[in-house]
């Protein structure tokens, strides 16, 4: 009779926890990056009246006889299934489509997240709401990433000339294409340099001329092309400085994609450096690279976001704050970038809950009316007890 007692006590305790979880659930049911808890129930020990026999002298074989003692909580399972994405427009929240965790810290420790509702903090390092910081995969090593709105990015000296384009075959007569170029000089002072290109009157050869035309006594820069290789360059293209000879400009000549056919002579010319910018706004693209664009026109990456993979994520631990932690069940941070292997980055949406209302609720009706009939069974062994005392009247 107690043992019916005990084994309805063991599952109003346990429903009660299946309660716990499912209303831990529902209180989420709103909270980026939650993953649900699930329940799952297990028997206990069985108390074994007779045990089986075989079969012998003609009898046949007989089963055990045993009687359970109740029901115990076999797992509490953290569902990590992926969850739907929603568009927020802003530009510092994130979603992980895809596998993976953010990676944050505080100090030395190190946690995981899949909510993407991050902030910048006064010295511009990203954060989440807790005031974490979001990490960097700079080469296999953890950084914080930082976005100075007030960065400058200093100027970067022409060093080198890259051409394209087609150089066409034979003599073209006067043909001439004339553009405009920039440099920079090692002040960080930016030149409007005249380029023309000219035939020299020999088959497929084609002159290349460079000059500051604002004084006469500067120096030009002459590069002679014959059927799409150099064969010759005289010079050092000199930019006024205020100075009678101005500075020299040295640069490297680099052929990119340069044809000779017969087609149109179609020449671009491309020369590197830029004047000090200041950033003027940022991105964060699908691969996780965060990516300032300066005044200048230059675009530099400022950071990639760190991923974390788990061998096992569902043995990753709670922690609180939506953050996980690894534990000896989940298997070390295996840190990469998004891509390759790791979910890809949705900048301006979030990754809502996966707590399903309606599977919520469900669960709740079965939970309840599991509490409900294992109350039944303590009073109705109560029940008999009684009758049992009511014999000695």
């Amino acid at each position: 009779m107690l043992r019916s007692m005990y084994s309805g006590i063991s599952g109003m305790k346990n429903f009660q926890t299946k309660l716990d979880v499912i209303g831990n659930n529902i209180a989420n049911v709103n909270t980026y990056g939650f993953k649900k808890g699930r329940v799952t129930f297990k028997d206990t020990m069985n108390q074994t009246i007779s045990g089986a026999s075989a079969a012998q002298n003609g009898k046949g074989g007989k089963n055990p006889m045993q009687v359970g003692l109740g029901s115990t909580i076999a797992t509490i399972d953290t569902i990590d299934t992926q969850s739907s994405l929603q568009t927020t427009g802003r530009s510092l929240d994130l979603a992980i489509s895809g596998d993976g965790y953010f990676v944050v810290k505080q100090g030395n420790a190190q946690f995981y997240t899949r909510a993407g509702n991050f902030y910048l903090d006064e010295e511009g390092t990203l954060v989440n709401g807790d005031g974490y910081k979001v990490q960097s995969n700079n080469n296999g090593v953890l950084e914080d990433i930082k976005v100075d709105v007030n960065s400058i990015l200093p100027a970067q000296k022409s060093t080198e000339l890259k051409i394209d384009g087609n150089f066409p075959t034979g003599v073209a007569g006067d043909t001439e294409q004339l553009q405009q170029i920039k440099v920079v000089d090692s002040n960080g002072e930016e030149h409007t340099v005249e380029l023309s290109v000219k035939s020299t009157g020999t088959s497929g050869e084609w002159k290349i001329t460079l000059q500051d035309r604002s004084k006469s006594s500067l120096t030009d820069l002459v590069i002679t092309i014959k059927d799409g290789a150099i064969t010759n360059e005289n010079g050092t293209l000199a930019v006024d400085d205020g100075t009678a000879l101005g500075e020299p400009i040295p640069l490297d000549i680099l052929l990119g994609n340069v044809t000779s056919n017969a087609g149109n002579l179609n020449a671009l010319f491309s020369p590197n450096g830029t004047t000090q910018g200041a950033i003027e706004s940022f991105s964060i693209g699908q691969t996780g690279e965060i990516s300032g664009v300066f005044s200048n026109g230059r675009v530099e990456t400022l950071g990639v976001l760190a991923l974390a993979k788990f061998s096992n994520a569902a043995g990753l631990s709670k922690v609180g704050n939506n953050m996980f932690q690894d534990s000896v069940n989940s298997g070390t941070a295996n840190i990469g970038t998004p891509g390759d292997g790791y979910g890809s980055i949705a900048s301006g949406a979030l990754e809502m809950s996966n707590v399903d209302l309606s599977e919520e609720f469900t669960e709740m009706i079965t939970a309840q009316r599991g509490f409900q009939a294992n109350t039944r069974i303590i009073t109705t062994s109560d029940e008999i007890l009684q009758e049992l005392i009511n014999l000695k009247r």
